[in-house]
């Protein structure tokens, strides 16, 4: 099976990351399999971005969980809009509801989770979570699985 990817812009070709998250370009493409529900995972386990407050980076991982309805991100624009995010100043929660909202806007899927697992500052780590749609009956979440993303010795 080959998938149509005529419509991608960023695909094949040198692209530079854009300054801002809105200037961001998230691309889709067809769903080659629409009567089949499955999930998809993205994973970032290096996101940055920076404090507005202090211009200090902040680092997370970055986890979204998708069931699509006809279409699918392209991997490399997702990167893309990620990178968005490495000069630009949100606290965590805006960032991780931004993030959700893009990746729904663009594709329409029938469930997605984004989950922000921030490394602590300050002592405190803010793990954010937000969610649309209904996952389907024959689909499952992967487990997160046990993180050392905070600097733990992982025991």
């Amino acid at each position: 099976m080959v998938t149509n990817t005529s419509g991608l812009t960023q695909l094949r070709k040198r692209v530079k990351t854009a300054r801002t998250p809105e200037k961001a370009v998230l691309e889709t493409f067809q769903n080659p399999h629409p009567g089949t529900d499955y999930t998809v995972r993205l994973s970032a386990p290096e996101f940055t971005t920076l404090c507005p407050i202090t211009g200090q980076p902040d680092f997370a991982v970055i986890v979204v969980d998708y069931v699509p309805a006809d279409l699918l991100v392209e991997s490399k624009s997702f990167k893309l809009f990620l990178g968005s995010f490495r000069n630009f100043g949100s606290f965590h929660e805006d960032c991780t509801v931004y993030i959700h909202n893009r990746l729904k806007e663009a594709m329409s899927p029938k469930f997605i989770r984004v989950n922000g697992l921030w490394n602590a500052r300050g002592g405190i780590a803010i793990d954010v979570v937000v969610e649309t749609g209904v996952l389907p009956g024959s689909c499952t979440l992967l487990p997160l699985g046990k993180t050392t993303y905070r600097g733990g010795r992982g025991d």
